[in-house]
Parts: C-alpha cells; structure tokens; sequence
C-alpha cells in the first residue's frame, strides 16, 4: 500500500494552484501569512466539532467522524501551502520533525 505523505499532498495543492491560477492569489511568502490564519480558522472548525458534538459522536458517528476529518483535511491543505509559500519540502519537513522529536523525548 502506497502511504499518502506530504509529497503528494504538495503534489495536489499544486495542482489546485494551477487549476484556479487566475483566481486564487499564487503562493509565495507574503501569502504564507494568510495561508497561516486560514488554517488556524480551519483548525477552530475542528475544535467546534469536538465541542459541538463530543469525542464519543467522532469515534461512533460516521456523518461526524466525516465532517471532522474534512476539517482536518482543509487545516493539512492550508499548512501544505504554507509550506509550499515558503518553499519547504517534505524531505527538509522530516529532518525537523525528527531532531524534534529526538530533543522532545530527551526532555524529561
């Protein structure tokens, strides 16, 4: 099974990108702000369905667990173009990841 990572996640937001070229803003830094904002916003859609309808409608529900994990989707889809604004590259995003992850489980 083929796993679905930041790759072709960058991969389909470029996609997007040129497909509403003439209407949406194209991606660069000064974008990458806004880019930011919207998936914070995003990310507050998801809290409200966690506050709206409860964990247990998310992990029983499935017209729940749906709408969560769209909201989850449009928060990766925003921080994808802000990677994309900013030109990381998954491979850069990985290194990051995991000297954070190192130092996180050297903390305590």
């Amino acid at each position: 099974m083929n796993e679905f990572g930041f790759r072709q996640m960058q991969d389909i937001q470029r996609e997007l990108q040129e497909k509403y070229k003439d209407r949406w803003t194209q991606l660069s830094p000064e974008i990458g702000r806004s880019s930011l904002l919207w998936m914070m916003i995003e990310a507050g859609e998801a809290a409200d369905i966690i506050k709206k309808d409860g964990d247990n409608s998310i992990m029983e529900l499935p017209e729940i667990r749906e709408h969560f994990i769209e909201e989850l989707c449009d928060v990766m889809m925003y921080f994808n173009d802000v990677m994309l604004c900013y030109s990381i590259t998954p491979e850069e995003l990985e290194k990051v990841y995991l000297k954070k992850h190192r130092r996180n489980m050297e903390r305590w």
